[in-house]
């Protein structure tokens, strides 16, 4: 079957994320929302939908990146794979999440739309836009018609790149879309957006696999429980940020030097080890890896912001990333990293006719390959909790290695990789 997602239960396996985050360790204004997940499926799922949703209602905030300064704005395009009864519904709250946005300021944009419904909607909102759907099919089926067909306008909405419609009577641009995407699906269904590891959109669409089958559950809900409190709080409390945001003058998100400096060595250190890995094909994925976790940041710090008075104060020089939001986003990109290279086994696997497994990354060699030469035990625990690794699992592996003799003990607390594990 080529949606079986069945996978090893192994440690180096762990393909899961909220569950290395501390609940408090969140912003508050989703702490309430995300204890209306119960497994740790359910909690990877509704955390990246979340931020995905939250990132689609933060105007006038960016950041720049790269040589030439490029702005950068909160906007992911997100697709989460899994089976059937994978409990992949838990991800609608984030529609809920932002309807008091779209109720203000239409913000919703349906995925079943021609390419020109979809380009004037997109218009129509100056840009701006959030595209939600339970059900991948339901884009893929309508771009089997060449007219609604907007895969192009993704790519581009993507990295905020001019989308341009050009007819005989009419033609126009949106210079900077700012769009976020938000589809669960089937392999199948992601499959058919993505329909082979050359496409571009596969790098720019962050890609998390759910392999957990949701048990069955006959408890129902009590009269005046369940989640329309709790996301009609969250939705008023987004709601205001979004109104702060859009009333205020453009806001620069910052990451601090040291912030910087490590996501720049971080993903120089993985590069070749993917490379070597995956093969070239998955070096986009990589690359774009360091927008992403900065754009994750950027929202887990906006959504800090409570009250006025906290958003004058913390925008007077721009908006600066945490030292604990920058350590969530690290680490929720690694995760995804191990979740896109699963994803581009799948799809190779497809194209070179074989059966499609969820083959992820051995994340001791992971861990290895991106530790210096030379490494001091703050180093191993520093790059594992960014893998979201615990002390205990880091140093245990430690052992292992200096047993198999990959690496060898300098000093106290100082340990050295072998050249051929280099």
């Amino acid at each position: 079957m080529i949606d079986n997602l069945s996978i090893p239960a192994k440690e180096e396996q762990d393909l899961h994320i909220a569950k290395h985050i501390e609940p408090e360790a969140l912003p508050a204004i989703i702490q309430p929302v995300m204890a209306l997940a119960q497994t740790d499926a359910e909690k990877d799922m509704l955390l990246l939908a979340l931020l995905t949703a939250a990132g689609s209602c933060m105007p006038n905030l960016y950041f720049r990146y790269g040589l030439t300064g490029k702005k950068y704005f909160p906007n992911l395009q997100c697709f989460i794979v899994g089976s059937a009864a994978c409990g992949k519904g838990i991800a609608n709250l984030a529609l809920e999440l932002v309807s008091k946005v779209h109720e203000a300021q239409p913000l919703v944009i349906a995925g079943d739309s021609s390419y020109p419904g979809f380009y004037r909607q997109l218009e129509k909102q100056n840009g701006r836009g959030y595209i939600h759907e339970s059900e991948g099919s339901v884009i893929t089926d309508v771009w089997r018609s060449s007219v609604a067909n907007y895969n192009t306008a993704l790519r581009k909405a993507a990295e905020h790149e001019p989308i341009t419609r050009n007819r005989a009577n009419n033609s126009s641009v949106i210079a900077c879309p700012q769009l976020s995407v938000l589809l669960t699906g089937t392999f199948s269904q992601y499959k058919a957006l993505v329909p082979s590891i050359e496409n571009g959109y596969f790098s720019r669409l962050l890609t998390l696999i759910v392999n957990d089958q949701q048990a069955f559950n006959h408890q129902y809900v009590e009269p005046g429980r369940g989640s329309n409190g709790v996301m009609r709080v969250a939705a008023e409390q987004l709601y205001g940020l979004y109104e702060q945001l859009y009333f205020s003058k453009p806001v620069e998100f910052r990451l601090s030097d040291e912030q910087r400096a490590r996501l720049g060595q971080h993903l120089e250190n993985a590069y070749p080890m993917l490379m070597q890995l995956l093969g070239s094909n998955f070096h986009s994925v990589v690359l774009r890896m360091a927008v992403q976790i900065e754009r994750m940041a950027m929202v887990l710090s906006a959504l800090r912001i409570q009250s006025t008075d906290r958003f004058t104060d913390r925008i007077q020089t721009g908006l600066h990333c945490s030292d604990e939001d920058y350590r969530i986003a690290e680490m929720i990109g690694n995760k995804l990293m191990l979740h896109m290279a699963a994803a581009y086994k799948m799809i190779k696997g497809v194209e070179e006719e074989s059966v499609p497994q969820v083959q992820v990354l051995d994340q001791r060699q992971v861990l290895l390959s991106l530790l210096p030469a030379e490494y001091t035990v703050q180093n191993l625990v520093t790059e594992a909790k960014s893998q979201g690794l615990s002390y205990r699992t880091a140093t245990r592996w430690n052992e292992e290695w200096q047993g198999k003799g990959l690496v060898q003990k300098v000093r106290h607390g100082v340990y050295r990789k072998q050249l051929a594990s280099a």
